[in-house]
């Protein structure tokens, strides 16, 4: 989402190579540029001005040390700014109440207030271990119940069905008298959208909220919806008290404006930003974090936590134990490696997170997610004698195997070379040849066919 905006502000920096200081004059070509790459990020232009004065102010007064360059002072600044512009510090969650705890939803329809509400329930059943319960509020939107209850069962977490003929408020009182009885410990209400704001659905809001009094009400924003999300943002924050706000498709092309606009316009903290479709694509929103990645130094913390939440331990560690005890490394494990991958997002989010001096890695590796797929494909279709003994696959296998996967036999002749080069790669690793091993991390992942 947010390359363009990177390669901008990488392009200030470069700019300022080679000056000996900062100056007044410097600094001003620079904020101009800064300025440009902000509003063409769809950034509202009250927070880019105020950000601009900001970074201004630092970047040439005492905070700027004498032993940074020019380049290095500003993106230390710029860095810092972007961090406080989208809330300083990561807020959590907060369930602290009496259950059940009210977690309401609100925004516009299309923002992703229902997949985010299945993500949420998700999260907090496996993270937090809690039991949720899940209720739609949506009587306009068609299958809009359908789709929540669908959701509520992917992610392990119940779900109250109101009657046909109830109202909003009829639907969310009995889901509280049922969330009591069955002693659930929180309650996430899906509440329905509009196409743009309207009286008849901030009305329908303010009146569930007061009934229902939320320990979190969450405005639930499309990143991609660039500065409309500034109105409809200030809109939802005059109507409600608003204690977060979720940023949904963080993962697409849009230019990024509403998470950097969408904290200063609403006061209220960024708490979770939703990537992709599936129920798994929630993380905390970590302001310093983001921030980082936008400058292009990466989220190297979120990929160690992204790692932990998707390795099957269990299975990792049978795995070190077998290349320390030099036993080999066949077809079973390389697939094995395949599926702990997909499991944390796949090549292109963990590349996402990496500084952007892996960008052309990044963009090399585009289209590797379904790669993933047909590599457990292939080696599904072969026997177990045939993962275990890779060297006996010869003419009339492979013809057996890529038919059996649906693929040609190039596909086969590439995948047992990309095996053989992580075959040598987990021989080097078990005789200690760290250094070796790390120059060739670059096999371990599949090519795409060209």
């Amino acid at each position: 989402m947010f390359d363009n905006l990177s390669q901008r502000l990488s392009s200030v920096v470069k700019s300022l190579r080679g000056q000996a200081r900062l100056s007044e004059d410097n600094i001003q070509d620079a904020l101009r540029d800064v300025r440009m790459a902000l509003l063409e990020a769809d950034v509202a232009l009250p927070v880019v001005r105020d950000f601009i004065s900001a970074v201004k102010v630092r970047a040439l007064g005492q905070e700027v040390l004498r032993n940074l360059s020019p380049g290095q002072a500003v993106i230390g600044v710029v860095h810092n700014e972007l961090t406080r512009l989208m809330g300083a510090e990561h807020s959590p969650l907060n369930l602290a109440t009496r259950p059940p705890a009210i977690i309401l939803l609100a925004g516009l329809q299309g923002a992703g207030k229902t997949t985010t509400a299945g993500k949420l329930a998700r999260l907090i059943r496996e993270d937090l271990r809690k039991k949720v319960l899940l209720v739609s509020c949506d009587v306009y939107r068609p299958a809009a119940v359908e789709q929540l209850q669908t959701l509520a069962s992917q992610a392990n977490a119940d779900f109250f069905k109101g009657e046909i003929s109830d109202t909003p408020i009829e639907i969310a009182k009995n889901a509280i008298d049922y969330a009591k009885r069955h002693y659930q410990d929180v309650l996430i209400i899906d509440t329905a959208g509009r196409l743009s704001i309207d009286e008849a659905m901030m009305s329908e809001i303010r009146l569930l909220h007061e009934l229902t009094n939320p320990i979190e009400t969450f405005y639930v924003v499309d990143s991609m919806q660039g500065q409309d999300a500034v109105n409809t943002a200030r809109a939802f924050a005059d109507s409600l008290p608003l204690t977060g706000v979720i940023i949904t498709k963080l993962d697409g092309d849009a230019r990024g404006g509403a998470a950097l606009s969408v904290r200063a316009i609403t006061g209220v903290p960024i708490k979770f930003a939703g990537v992709g479709e599936k129920l798994t694509g929630l993380e905390p929103f970590h302001p310093e974090r983001m921030a980082s990645r936008i400058l292009g130094m990466g989220d190297v913390i979120g990929l160690i936590e992204e790692a932990r939440r998707g390795v099957d331990t269990e299975e990792a560690e049978k795995f070190a134990r077998k290349i320390k005890a030099g036993k080999g490394f066949d077809l079973e494990d390389f697939k094995l490696q395949m599926v702990q991958m997909r499991k944390m997002g796949g090549v292109t989010s963990l590349l996402d997170k990496l500084p952007q001096e892996y960008a052309k890695l990044s963009a090399n590796t585009a289209g590797n997610d379904k790669v993933l797929g047909r590599v457990e494909g292939i080696i599904n279709s072969m026997t177990p004698l045939e993962r275990a003994k890779p060297e006996i696959i010869k003419a009339a296998r492979k013809r057996r195997i890529a038919a059996g996967a649906g693929v040609q036999v190039q596909d086969v002749n590439r995948l047992l070379a990309q095996f053989e080069q992580m075959q040598k790669m987990m021989k080097t690793l078990s005789r200690g040849g760290m250094g070796k091993m790390m120059r060739q991390m670059q096999s371990m992942i599949p090519m795409r066919r060209h």
